[in-house]
């Protein structure tokens, strides 16, 4: 795939979007793209995580050792928390076909965030809102237990 089509994908994740075209374009340029065969585990729970990757092509299982799991299919971001702070991954990820994603460094990502001081603040408020909307969501979960 060329620059330009990685940069329409990587468009396609919405907090990757958030940052928009310049730094989606050093984003595309800077990464890696990497195959993942059938059956290949692309990481697992307990591994030092150091990158987020976003699916080109194919699907992979996102587990947990509590049964939780979903499918990552083309334009989904696996490990978004691991492009800002170091972490050990939560999940194994498993390809379910032959798969292909973009490897993000995180330290590509935050010398991306640097050089485009009002792209950070843009990450900075999705994730603030989002943890707002997780809390909100805990509180009021707990209030219909307790009824």
């Amino acid at each position: 795939m060329s620059i330009e089509d990685d940069v329409a994908l990587l468009e396609r994740v919405p907090t990757l979007r958030l940052l928009g075209s310049a730094a989606l374009r050093m984003l595309a340029i800077g990464s890696e793209q990497r195959d993942v065969a059938r059956g290949d585990t692309l990481f697992k729970q307990g591994d030092e995580a150091d990158c987020g990757y976003v699916v080109q092509r194919g699907a992979l299982r996102v587990q947990d050792n509590s049964g939780a799991e979903m499918t990552a299919g083309p334009g989904s971001l696996i490990g978004e928390l691991a492009l800002v702070v170091a972490m050990r991954r939560p999940s194994t990820a498993t390809a379910l076909e032959h798969s292909t994603v973009i490897r993000i460094a995180r330290s590509l990502f935050q010398r991306v965030l640097e050089s485009d001081p009002a792209a950070a603040l843009r990450l900075r408020d999705e994730f603030a809102n989002r943890s707002a909307q997780i809390a909100s969501d805990i509180l009021m979960a707990g209030a219909k237990l307790n009824t």
